[in-house]
């Protein structure tokens, strides 16, 4: 299947509001968190953050990172759009 990436620039201090809100967007496969550097520091796979009990743990991890590291990038793996379909 293939997928759709996108970088994403985002400050420390918005990177939990923005993961909040594209785990809910609803067509993002796994995010991919990386410093200014490109050295990765975490992945997650959107299905499983999705899951209440495995949302917070991961919402606090990515909190403390804000904390740490001024600039980052977020790679956004999405579902390709279905083709649409031609009307009759």
């Amino acid at each position: 299947m293939e997928r759709v990436d996108e970088e994403l620039k985002v400050l420390g201090k918005d990177l939990v509001e923005k993961v909040k809100a594209l785990i809910h967007e609803g067509n993002v496969q796994r995010l991919i968190i990386k410093d200014d550097k490109g050295h990765t520091f975490m992945e997650i796979p959107v299905t499983i953050a999705t899951i209440g009990t495995i949302a917070a743990p991961i919402v606090a991890a990515i909190a403390a990172l804000g904390g740490m590291i001024a600039h980052f990038k977020v790679v956004v793996e999405r579902k390709p759009e279905p083709p649409e379909k031609p009307s009759a």
